[in-house]
């Protein structure tokens, strides 16, 4: 049989396609109700070929109209379909047959092939949308779950005891245990639950199959899936995983934890220090607020972007002079997280955001990204970001008519970042075109041909001075 091709999204359990009542979907032979939970369909197939096999891949929902289907040929068909590996069978009554024929409901139970009867008021192409509108709902909860599980990992590495934090963070995450073990196989750490009889016994003898600094083991105990992985710090250590079930996105979860724990339990010196706290930095700046605000402490944090320094610890080595031990490069800007007053510094051009609670990291970071922007621009070695003073022009009218406002005004540009930001960063260097083009990395013509289209998008007259101050109320408050 063949082994059916990994897709980009994840399968759809047959159960699920079933109950939706949109489709009118019936299942009437080869498997009982209560295990289509357990059947997954991968894709979708038409085909009225009367041996459908040579282009089948494995993990379909084959449908068909039964054309060249007969009683006699009932049970090779049935055969072939599941030699090729396909999840189910639908099959559309109408035009050719008023009901699903009676030896093809016999052959799929003798076989094992879930039959589904496809009403005729549901065209196949509207069975193929139910599932692929499954398998995008799937996909999106997966990524959520992922994204989710990522930034509570990214919480846990920050705290004062990371590599246990971790352990308990991917433990809860996988619904079972996280053990972490020594070279010789004695358990360093140990989390969680174990989800079947036996499985902490399994997962021991699994750890010691695995060679360090590379190399998996996986397992199943009593419906508990086992895993082990050897992290790449250099010390021999090994992680090792028990879960009850198997969930999408797991090994993408598991991956991450990996990664951090190999960061965590490296020396902490030269290059392992530095991928340690850039990988922090990045995962810090990505997470929510509530997961940010316990892991910084109350601050105020700012964050500050760079560039300049051409060594291979240049991040490290800014980072250092700013006080901070945050780093993260993305081989052209540096970014740092510090809580001390940011000075400039030589041979460096600095973006610097206000100083926020870590409630609002990922606002600085776009105010220290848009600063670097301005100081590359005017050529100047530190710029920072400026909120308005409390006496300013902005202040006289009430936030919520301020914002309503700028909505209001820029709601043509809405559906533009591109054009939004050229319009900020022109109007905040005072209409210059080379300067613009320079803060933002693109052709001074580019910016000259979208301030045209925000001119014409506004029905406004951007020569005028009144029009930009207008304007650029509007965008500090939008």
């Amino acid at each position: 049989m063949p082994e059916p091709s990994a897709p980009p999204t994840p399968p759809v359990p047959l159960a699920a396609l079933l109950a939706d009542g949109t489709l009118g979907l019936r299942l009437i032979a080869g498997l009982p109700d209560a295990r289509t939970e357990e059947v997954a369909v991968h894709w979708v197939h038409t085909s009225e070929m009367a041996d459908p096999y040579p282009y089948l891949l494995g993990g379909e929902l084959l449908l068909t109209a039964g054309v060249q289907l007969t009683d006699a040929h009932a049970d090779t068909y049935v055969r072939r379909v599941v030699e090729a590996g396909a999840a189910a069978l639908g099959f559309g009554v109408a035009p050719v047959y008023d009901t699903v024929p009676a030896g093809l409901v016999e052959a799929c139970d003798r076989h094992g092939l879930p039959l589904l009867e496809i009403p005729p008021r549901t065209p196949f192409t509207t069975v193929a949308r139910g599932v692929w509108r499954l398998m995008a709902e799937a996909r999106h909860r997966e990524l959520r779950r992922v994204t989710e599980a990522q930034q509570g990992l990214a919480a846990a590495a920050a705290r004062p005891d990371p590599v246990p934090a971790v352990l308990r963070q991917l433990a809860l995450r996988l619904g079972g245990r996280a053990v972490l073990f020594a070279p010789d196989g004695a358990e360093l750490h140990a989390t969680g639950r174990d989800p079947a009889p036996g499985s902490r016994t399994a997962l021991v003898r699994l750890s010691r199959l695995v060679n360090p600094p590379h190399g998996t083991a996986a397992d199943t105990v009593g419906g508990a899936r086992l895993a082990a992985y050897a992290l790449g710090g250099g010390q021999g250590l090994v992680l090792g995983v028990a879960a009850g079930g198997r969930e999408a996105g797991d090994h993408t979860v598991t991956g991450v934890a990996v990664v951090l724990l190999s960061l965590l339990t490296a020396p902490h010196q030269g290059a392992a220090e530095a991928a340690r706290s850039a990988a922090l930095v990045r995962l810090l700046l990505g997470a929510t607020p509530t997961e940010a605000a316990p892991l910084l402490g109350p601050g105020p944090w700012t964050v500050v972007h760079a560039q300049g320094g051409d060594t291979p610890f240049a991040a490290s080595a800014l980072a250092a002079a700013l006080g901070s031990a945050l780093a993260e490069t993305d081989g052209t800007t540096i970014r740092v997280l510090t809580d001390r007053p940011v000075t400039a510094q030589p041979g460096w051009t600095l973006g610097v955001s206000t100083p926020v609670p870590p409630t609002a990291l990922a606002e600085a970071d776009t105010q220290a990204r848009r600063a670097l922007r301005r100081a590359e621009a005017t050529r100047t070695a530190l710029v920072r970001h400026h909120e308005p003073a409390p006496d300013a022009l902005t202040a006289l009218l009430p936030p919520e008519e301020a914002a309503a406002h700028a909505r209001s005004r820029l709601s043509p540009l809405a559906g533009s970042p591109a054009l939004t930001e050229t319009l900020r960063t022109w109007l905040s260097l005072h209409g210059s075109w080379d300067r613009t083009a320079v803060a933002l990395t693109v052709h001074r013509n580019t910016v000259r041909q979208r301030i045209a289209r925000c001119a014409t998008l506004l029905e406004a007259d951007l020569d005028e001075a009144d029009v930009r101050m207008e304007l650029w109320f509007a965008l500090r408050w939008l």
